[in-house]
């Protein structure tokens, strides 16, 4: 039940704002808890119509947005104990890289976008050729017939080679999501677009394979296996295709968000799982495996509870990872001073599902390690590209560095709980396929501050630092802090601000220190380096810094 300040029924006026502001202290929480005791006043408005009413919009942003005002106004104060450690990070910073025709060889995108990766250097990067290009991500787009296959990887390899070249010495995870249509029942069958660059939303249909074993699927899955690992595979009607490739892949994962691609149950999934491990580890028996990927983890509690019980898998099956996502997702009226709030209160909601699903995991798989590879947000306005006519919003540069930020936040956090890879989403998202996800400018490839983030954070986090016992919160509502001891013995803080407003943290021993940060006034660039002379670090909107004290 949401508290109304004793104020029920009575019209919402200046007079009414400025006594609820006199309760308000510097808190986001308390800034939600004013937003819904307003919408509660209006009498005889269903809330849906109170939050069309202007005047009390007004009030309601107003009451969020000098809420953040005042907290800005005051000063937080970190003090760390170094010697408190918390534990032994284990969480490596890394990123999802999406299949889509600007990754393309050719393109403006393609040189500077995998330079980047390349540069990065990080490990467990996801390589995903999805479902809205089938010719760019499916081997198999046909099946056998009179005597032939279809099998072909002239559109798939480039992409895929380029990959593997320039992530060579670091894992990788690979998962070709898309299982060819063919292989499930439906009522006619399934086209795909002739021109490869063509988006198509509709391809993924059916949620009953032609072959109840799976054996079909797990037959595909080995071949793509052995085209990239053996040298080539011998096809379903017994002829030999050579590709010459000797890659090393360390991890492979089974399908992307099944609760929604072919709407399969825990147990289906399972199945199908224990199938293509079986078929995968004859091909590769050092191969390891990553399961789910769930897209709404905190609505599927059963696919967890069912899946990551041994008793339900065939003998012997590996459970070496599993993963799972989020994305913030505003509200089609919502401006840009009002999505951070909404963005990081989900991203606290997503880290309460990380939390039970943590317990879960420790109960029945404590051996079974976690990723989180796709993180981040996406736009109302991307919800709605599959729609005739429709025409991309242009992003504010702002967005770019409040995804940004949200990222580092919830990378700081999900390494206090010891989650095993953090996984920024996505490399490349453009006009038709999610620009608001974006890591690089899909005109050119070149990075946007969200990958620079990711820069930030690979380059001065990572498993091996000592976590110090410090709660996020100590710095006040909207300046997140998160204090290591590096594996070379530099004590260093990530600072994260959650607000549009530039705040002033004194933090202690921070003078002589070294700043290295990502915030509006860095653009595109890398993240900027400057000394520090006092304890008194200013962090403008949305920055993300990592703090070098000695």
């Amino acid at each position: 039940m949401i508290p109304s300040l004793g104020l029920r029924g009575q019209e919402p006026t200046l007079d009414l704002l400025c006594f609820a502001m006199r309760n308000l202290e510097p808190r986001p929480s308390r800034a939600c808890f004013l937003c819904d005791s307003l919408i509660m006043l209006a009498p005889g408005l269903e809330a849906k119509e109170v939050m069309r009413h202007s005047q009390m919009r007004l009030l309601i942003y107003s009451a969020v947005l000098l809420s953040s005002a005042l907290a800005a106004q005051t000063q937080p104060k970190i003090n760390v104990d170094w010697n408190k450690i918390l534990r032994t990070s284990q969480t490596s910073p890394t990123l999802q890289i999406v299949v889509n025709p600007p990754l393309r060889r050719g393109t403006p995108v393609h040189d500077n976008a995998y330079k980047a990766v390349h540069d990065l250097g990080a490990d467990y990067v996801r390589y995903v050729p999805w479902l809205p290009y089938p010719k760019l991500g499916v081997a198999e787009l046909d099946p056998p017939k009179d005597g032939k296959t279809s099998w072909d990887f002239s559109l798939i390899d480039p992409m895929t080679i380029d990959f593997l070249e320039v992530t060579k010495g670091h894992s990788v995870i690979l998962n070709f999501s898309t299982i060819p249509q063919w292989m499930f029942k439906t009522e006619k069958p399934v086209s795909y677009p002739a021109d490869p660059n063509q988006v198509t939303w509709d391809y993924t249909q059916g949620t009953e394979p032609r072959d109840p074993s799976f054996k079909e699927v797990a037959d595909y899955y080995a071949r793509l296996l052995s085209w990239y690992t053996q040298g080539g595979f011998t096809d379903e009607l017994g002829k030999r295709h050579e590709s010459g490739y000797h890659y090393s892949i360390p991890y492979w994962e089974v399908l992307n968000e099944v609760e929604f691609e072919h709407h399969m149950s825990p147990e289906t999934y399972t199945r199908l799982y224990d199938a293509v491990v079986t078929a995968m580890r004859k091909v590769d028996s050092k191969l390891k495996f990553v399961g789910m990927a769930l897209a709404m983890p905190s609505q599927n509690p059963q696919f967890f509870e069912y899946f990551l019980d041994h008793k339900n898998h065939r003998a012997g099956i590996p459970l070496d990872f599993i993963s799972y996502h989020f994305y913030a997702v505003p509200t089609p009226d919502q401006t840009p001073e009002i999505q951070g709030y909404t963005f990081f209160a989900q991203a606290d909601g997503f880290l309460n599902t990380v939390r039970y699903v943590e317990a879960i995991r420790k109960r029945l798989s404590p051996e079974t390690r976690t990723t989180i590879d796709e993180i981040g947000a996406i736009s109302a306005d991307d919800l709605a590209q599959g729609e005739a006519g429709h025409q991309t919003k242009p992003i504010a540069d702002s967005y770019w560095n409040l995804t940004g930020a949200m990222y580092a936040y919830l990378f700081g956090e999900l390494t206090r709980m010891g989650v095993d890879v953090a996984g920024e989403s996505q490399l490349v998202g453009y006009p038709t396929q999610f620009p608001s996800v974006s890591m690089v400018d899909w005109n050119d490839g070149k990075p946007n501050a969200r990958f620079r983030v990711l820069e930030l954070l690979h380059s001065n986090f990572g498993p091996g630092d000592k976590v110090v016992d410090f709660h996020g919160d100590q710095a006040g509502p909207y300046v997140y802090a998160l204090p290591f001891v590096t594996r070379d013995g530099k004590e260093r803080l990530l600072l994260v601000n959650k607000s549009e407003h530039e705040v002033n943290v004194q933090i202690t021993g921070a003078a002589s220190g070294q700043l290295e940060y990502v915030d509006p006034t860095t653009g595109m660039d890398p993240a900027k380096k400057i000394g520090v002379d006092s304890d008194t670090v200013t962090l403008r909107a949305f920055a993300v810094a990592a703090l070098t004290l000695k």
